[in-house]
Formats: structure tokens, sequence, C-alpha cells
């Protein structure tokens, strides 16, 4: 048996069916949302490869991500915005983006997964695991589609505002990333609530 299906196949021999793997990307970027994914695997389900989505090669997380929109009962990618972090602080806002998650199921699950030591108060009975991205195959592919989603609305961004790599560093910190803030400023997709070293405005005359 796959060792990263020991929990789910504990809970379906439990007689839970629709268990949802939890994780979010993006807590340590300087822009752009936090996105958190929820995946429901039928019973018995097994997809080789799905690990931490930090662990793969770009090419195997988008065929990953494939498979398992193919094969989830549901899956559901969910963000929270900038200025929900800025408001709540990063860690409120990657818990939002999970419970939305959950709510974004028509037909609720009867138990979670979730990356990581904490969650928020739930009325559905919950584990947390730590590096649980790479001990669980729904929270792993959770963390999949989360990264793959995410990456790609920042790829897009990059288009309009081409001077802070997010095309590369998909809204992390780099040192071209702080370049281009000390040249161009913060725009509306940066965290102020983060310190960006500067405080100039993103302006359209600095094109």
């Amino acid at each position: 048996m796959n060792a990263r299906l020991e929990y789910e196949q504990r809970l379906w021999q439990q007689g839970y069916s629709r268990v949802m793997g939890l994780d979010e990307v993006g807590r340590g970027c300087l822009s752009g949302p936090v996105a958190a994914a929820g995946v429901i695997f039928e019973s018995g389900t097994d997809i080789e490869g799905i690990r931490d989505s930090k662990n793969l090669e770009e090419g195997e997380r988008k065929r990953l991500a494939g498979l398992i929109k193919q094969r989830a009962l549901f899956w559901t990618v969910e963000y929270c915005s900038v200025d929900e972090i800025d408001k709540l602080n990063i860690l409120w806002a990657s818990l939002k983006a999970m419970q939305k998650c959950v709510d974004a199921a028509r037909e609720k699950p009867d138990y979670l997964l979730v990356d990581g030591n904490r969650y928020g108060s739930s009325l559905i009975p919950y584990t947390c695991l730590v590096k649980g991205d790479d001990r669980s195959v729904s929270i792993g592919a959770a963390s999949i589609l989360a990264k793959v989603h995410r990456d790609e609305l920042m790829k897009r961004l990059h288009q309009d505002f081409p001077y802070y790599g997010w095309k590369t560093n998909v809204g992390y910190p780099t040192v071209q990333h702080y370049e281009g803030l000390q040249a161009y400023g913060i725009t509306q997709y940066h965290r102020r609530s983060f310190n960006l070293k500067t405080d100039k405005e993103y302006r359209e005359k600095d094109q």
C-alpha cells in the first residue's frame, strides 16, 4: 500500500466517504493572493507520484493536476485576496482560504485532513498533519492544485507588471522582486502588511 494513503485508508475503513485534503500555497509571498485547494477522492483511489508540490518539477505538477481533476470526486481552488491578507494576517487568511474550500463543496466533506499544525473551529472532524503534503495523498493533491493554479495566476499578472519577476518567482521574495519594488513601487497586488522595503507607490508613468 502507498504509505501516503495510510490516513485515508484508516478513515475510509471507519466509514468516512468524503475525506477532504486541504493545503495552501503562497504564504511567504510578497504579492498575490494566498491559494488553498480541497480534494476529495473516492475510497481506494491512489495516484502514483503525488507528493509535496514544491518537490515536483513544473511539468510533473501540471500532469498530476490533470489526473487529480479527472479522478477526484470533488476538487476546488479558492483564494484569499491581498486585502484579506492585510486585514486578517497571513495565517488567518490561509485558514480562511481552506475554509472556503470546505464551504464550496455542495456535498460537504465528512472528515478533513489539513496540512500544518492548526485549523480553525470546525463542526467537521479533522486532523492536522505537519508536512501533510508528503504524508497524505489527499493533502498532496491539494498542494499540487493550489500551486498550479496560483502560479498560473501570477504568470498572467506578470504580463501587466513585468518588473517584479512574477513569471519565475510567482510573488516570492527574490532580488529581482525587491529591485522591482524599489524602482517601480508597490502595486495593488502587493501585501502592504509585509516588509516590502519601500514606500514608493506604483504609477503608470513609471513604466
